[in-house]
């Protein structure tokens, strides 16, 4: 598939969102030896605005690059995987990018929950292999739980107001 320069400049700048989205606000959880952020809602924004393919690059890229500079290099191979596989899932599932329907459609909304569900049993499973323990693994799910529901926040007041002014239109990658 060869991709235009727009779509270049266009995946490059949500790898960059991403990444941005989630070192610009950290709170670090001892637990988890992780950090709560903000980057999902980019995820979330990049995959129902763009579609699938740019959810999953800029999921797994952004937010493993972002691991790479915040000092997190352990769980960047792992957050590779699990944020690229939530942008592919939230960018299946939604209908927003190649058509007319509403930002908060059915589909949408549950693309979102999916995504979002999907990251917290990814780093479950995760802080398994890394920690050689499930039961240690499972002191994340609550911080995870926060950091979703939190960029599920995130994206729906920033979705909602880009979908308000109209943005899809000037977003157009086809």
């Amino acid at each position: 598939m060869k991709m235009k320069t727009k779509e270049i400049c266009i995946q490059g700048l949500m790898i960059a969102l991403v990444t941005v989205g989630t070192m610009f606000f950290q709170i670090p959880v001892s637990a988890t030896q992780g950090y709560i952020h903000l980057g999902d809602s980019m995820i979330l924004l990049t995959s129902i605005f763009f579609g699938w393919r740019y959810g999953m690059i800029a999921g797994g890229v952004g937010s493993a690059l972002a691991d790479l500079l915040s000092g997190y290099a352990h769980w960047a191979p792992f957050t590779l995987i699990i944020k690229g596989l939530m942008g592919l899932v939230i960018g299946k599932v939604a209908d927003y990018a190649d058509s007319k329907q509403s930002f908060f459609s059915g589909r949408n909304i549950l693309a979102a929950v999916l995504g979002l569900l999907w990251m917290i049993i990814g780093y479950f499973f995760g802080g398994a292999i890394l920690k050689g323990s499930l039961a240690v693994a499972a002191t994340s799910i609550p911080e995870n739980m926060v950091q979703a529901a939190g960029g599920y926040i995130v994206f729906a007041v920033v979705g909602f107001a880009l979908h308000k002014a109209n943005i899809k239109k000037y977003l157009s990658v086809k």
